[in-house]
């Protein structure tokens, strides 16, 4: 058994999943002089059920993510200054201040997949793994045979065979399901509107895309109750305003979906495996900090594991070091989305005057919007 595993390829790190948070933990390992492996079992490029926001807060990582012959990625996307909330007949309007940017993860993910080759990872697309065992070393079981690694980070999402059985578990409550689409439409705002309904919300933002530059395209992102809808026909259906904004467009691709949508309390490891991005924990979308929690807990993961991979540290040293980080630098957005969820939870007697304050007060809405950044 010894002689067996002595012949097996031996990395530093490897990481399980190519989106976002994976990517910026491979890239961030690799170019701090680690030998990373990379797997993704889809292929690129690909749509993906998401907001398609990037907060201002996290472009400058992005900035440093991406090759400089991507940068185009982040100089071209289209700004968004301003939210408007739709709600209970009520329009609210808010800053977003800095503006946040709004990159398609058609265009991201492959992106920040090529970055990843350009910056030494061994990138494997169409490759998913079977399991992992062990502890440092690791043993990553994949179609092409067993392979060996220091430490693990899974980055395979929201649901996986990666998923732990106590995330599982948590599926048999209420069941909510993600739908989005690319429209054309004739003359867009420079926003990001959330439309809520009884059952859910949307929300729309104009967007950039690579396949074709003509005409103004929005990426519209539904998370529903999977009782209130199933397509974005009745979610759009749902809200007036919404309906009515939709007349006008023009599909541009075949919607894709994805479920289940579980929340939960991050879980930033499991089997001693560092979990990024979804893995750790799903945010709830109209926060719009899932891009940005992605790429901040891929690279605080990979910054954590280098001293471990130059002998300064244990495995569970490193992991402790990333758990306090994650916790130090990114869990206000959890308390606070969670906050923001209980007042969209209040009935409408109780809602309705606070929705007059905030249409009176937009200082105070723009200070929401602050809340979750």
């Amino acid at each position: 058994m010894e002689a067996a595993r002595a012949k097996l390829m031996t990395f530093d790190l490897i990481v399980i999943g190519g989106g976002p948070a994976g990517c910026a933990a491979s890239i961030t390992a690799a170019r701090a002089g680690a030998r990373v492996l990379q797997f993704e079992r889809g292929r690129f490029p690909r749509h993906k059920v998401c907001g398609e926001f990037v907060s201002a807060e996290s472009l400058e990582l992005l900035r440093q993510l991406v090759c400089h012959d991507h940068a185009q990625l982040v100089t071209h996307a289209p700004k968004i200054p301003r939210t408007r909330i739709f709600l209970e007949n009520a329009e609210l309007v808010g800053k977003v201040s800095p503006p946040a940017a709004s990159v398609t993860r058609f265009d991201l993910d492959r992106v920040l997949w090529n970055s990843a080759i350009q910056s030494g990872v061994d990138a494997r697309e169409g490759s998913p793994v079977q399991c992992v065992t062990g502890t440092a070393p690791f043993l990553v079981n994949t179609a092409e045979g067993p392979l060996e690694a220091k430490a693990v980070i899974n980055a395979t999402g929201r649901w996986s065979n990666l998923t732990s059985p106590q995330i599982r578990a948590r599926t048999t409550g209420e069941r909510w399901i993600g739908i989005k689409a690319h429209f054309r439409e004739p003359r867009s705002s420079q926003s990001v509107d959330l439309y809520f309904f009884d059952g859910g919300y949307c929300g729309v933002q104009p967007v950039s895309v690579s396949q074709n530059g003509a005409g103004t395209m929005v990426n519209a992102c539904a998370m529903v109750r999977a009782e209130a809808a199933t397509s974005l026909q009745d979610v759009f259906s749902a809200h007036p305003a919404l309906l009515e904004r939709s007349r006008h467009w023009i599909a541009a691709m075949d919607p894709v979906t994805t479920s289940p949508l579980v929340f939960h309390e991050p879980e930033l490891s499991h089997n001693s495996m560092l979990q990024i991005g979804d893995s750790a924990t799903f945010v709830d979308p109209f926060i719009g900090d899932g891009i940005s929690l992605a790429l901040q807990s891929g690279a605080l993961a990979a910054q954590c594991l280098a001293p471990f991979f130059k002998g300064e540290c244990s495995l569970e040293q490193a992991t402790s070091d990333y758990c306090a980080a994650y916790k130090r630098k990114l869990s206000r957005v959890f308390r606070n989305s969670s906050r923001l969820r209980r007042l969209l939870q209040w009935p409408s007697i109780v809602r309705k005057p606070a929705l007059s304050i905030l249409q009176r007060t937009p200082a105070i809405t723009s200070m929401l919007v602050r809340m979750t950044r």
